[in-house]
């Protein structure tokens, strides 16, 4: 059995990562840490998770590296970074789920995360992406920092274009709506139901980091594939689920018919990437209802011939595909299983 570590136990994705260890027929789940409800066990800090693992939640050290061959990190972007500092060189695997090591150009960096200090030399260890498209630099990486929830939604609509057709996408711009799920526990005044419930809330109209994220890998990845990238982010109310909405900008002709193929052979054999047409349900697709609990991630790609404009639209469960889900698909990769081990769920609708 491979050893499993989660810091951050008590959060959103901490609970999710304990839901799959458990349920994993490879992992064991041995190890559980945060900074605060220490001493707490998991089913007095998650409701739905009532089996009795015999651990509780202890602080974070550095004899920490004796108990477990996989350690999780669903913290903070500043904790992220002192703990990877910690635990690299000490850990057979580090897998980050915060925005610490997403971003590999320093300057990008410092815009998007000011308050989160690490050395370049280690962020420069990190392997990122999602694991359809780096699933080869997985199978050895001792340092992994898995895309946002909305980066991941956005690089998979995207992937296809550049790194399967090669078109330069001259303008991107992409609308994000996202769950409350997504801001995590804090409390906050704009979280509260009587205003989240039923709204539309416009959090980041003019930018978001993830989209920072996603330029930055694809300009490591192909540069100058896409000129600009920008998004806007709402706040909707529903719970779980994200959809992003990419509105692709490009002076290479194609065709609905080419577009659809292209997407169909860029994730034949990836497991989690399910490419669908729009009108092939009772209810249009992709639409976050229909992953929710699973690891899918939907991905409809249209062709707006008359406007010269490529609409890929793109629905996952920020929670599973966004967060928790694909941390132990990357775990999969990186102890040499089955991408789907562990994964094999399917959605839960209605929901």
């Amino acid at each position: 059995m491979i050893r499993a570590g989660v810091v951050g136990a008590s959060g959103l994705a901490g609970g999710e990562l304990i839901r799959l260890i458990v349920q994993h027929p490879e992992l064991e789940l041995t190890f559980l840490g945060g900074s605060s409800n220490i001493g707490r066990r998991p089913a007095e800090l998650h409701p739905g998770l009532r089996r009795d693992l015999g651990l509780t939640v202890q602080p974070v050290t550095a004899e920490v590296a004796e108990q477990v061959d996989v350690l999780f990190l669903a913290t903070p972007a500043p904790v992220s970074a002192e703990l990877a500092e910690l635990m690299a060189d000490r850990v057979p695997a580090v897998i980050d789920l915060s925005g610490a090591f997403r971003i590999r150009t320093p300057d990008l960096h410092a815009r998007w995360y000011p308050k989160v200090r690490r050395r370049t030399e280690l962020a420069d260890r990190f392997v990122y992406g999602v694991p359809e498209l780096v699933a080869d630099q997985l199978a050895d990486a001792a340092l992994i920092s898995l895309p946002g929830c909305y980066a991941t939604s956005m690089t998979l609509a995207l992937a296809p274009l550049t790194m399967g057709l090669g078109l330069d996408l001259k303008t991107v711009v992409v609308d994000g709506k996202s769950g409350s799920s997504g801001g995590g526990l804090s409390l906050r005044t704009t979280d509260l139901h009587p205003l989240r419930n039923g709204a539309i809330a416009p959090y980041s109209p003019t930018g978001h980091r993830h989209a920072g994220e996603v330029r930055d890998f694809f300009e490591r990845s192909k540069p100058g594939a896409v000129g600009s990238l920008s998004m806007s982010a709402y706040g909707v109310s529903h719970v779980r689920g994200l959809m992003t909405s990419s509105y692709v900008f490009t002076d290479e002709k194609t065709s609905q018919r080419d577009l659809h193929r292209a997407y169909v052979r860029f994730y034949r054999g990836k497991h989690f990437v399910r490419v669908r047409r729009h009108d092939e349900t009772l209810i249009p697709v992709p639409d976050p209802q229909a992953v929710l609990g699973s690891n899918y991630c939907d991905v409809t790609v249209l062709c707006d011939e008359e406007n010269s404009r490529i609409v890929v639209l793109a629905a996952l469960d920020n929670l599973i595909k966004g967060a928790a889900g694909q941390a132990v698909q990357a775990a999969n990769l990186r102890f040499s299983l089955p991408e789907e081990t562990g994964l094999t769920m399917q959605p839960v609708m209605p929901a």
